[in-house]
């Protein structure tokens, strides 16, 4: 299936960045105000994750966004907010002369609904904001997000001893196959 929503690319190819090309290209040039790809610009009020299919720029199950953001600015939504993980992670320019050289931050978030006052949900939704170096401190930042759902998809089953073992999907495929053959046996031509 094709990107719809990446834009006017040439066939066979995709919008697939990496850290430091959304630090150096895209958040740079949104800052100057000269970005040749259309990245929109949300708030996180309406950033809750079933809403970006309708306005984010979505690529390979990802979503790109910007944002302007107040350092420790609450990412609430209306039905959640993000919570930032404290995993924050350098951006290395490499092959930059002699020495590496830091770009930028990648800050991490998990998405939690709150379903009442007391009690909120963490979901698999998660967010990389990209900052840019910054040389002052300003009251607002320009960060651009990408957002993609976690595939954490492993189940408890129990066998027949009572120990609960924990399985990837994949391995329940197999486990199911054995299950399948005890039944009818697979042959193959030659």
């Amino acid at each position: 299936m094709d990107d719809q929503r990446v834009g006017d690319l040439p066939p066979g190819f995709s919008f697939d960045p990496t850290d430091e090309e959304l630090v150096l290209y895209y958040l740079k040039s949104k800052i100057a105000a000269n970005l040749p790809f259309n990245i929109p610009h949300l708030h996180f009020s309406s950033s809750d994750p079933s809403q970006l299919n309708e306005r984010a720029l979505w690529s390979k199950n990802q979503w790109y966004f910007f944002s302007q953001v107040k350092e420790n600015n609450n990412r609430a939504t209306g039905r959640g907010y993000w919570k930032e993980l404290n995993m924050n992670e350098p951006i290395i320019l490499k092959n930059c002369g002699e020495k590496e050289k830091i770009i930028g931050i990648k800050k991490y978030f998990v998405y939690y609904i709150t379903t009442n006052i007391h009690e909120q949900v963490q979901t698999n939704w998660i967010m990389e904001e990209f900052h840019l170096k910054r040389e002052n401190e300003k009251l607002l930042e320009w960060v651009v997000c990408r957002v993609h759902e976690s595939k954490n998809n492993s189940e408890r089953i129990t066998c027949d001893d009572n120990d609960e073992i924990e399985l990837s999907a994949l391995d329940e495929v197999f486990l199911s196959l054995d299950d399948d053959q005890e039944q009818e046996e697979i042959s193959f031509p030659y």
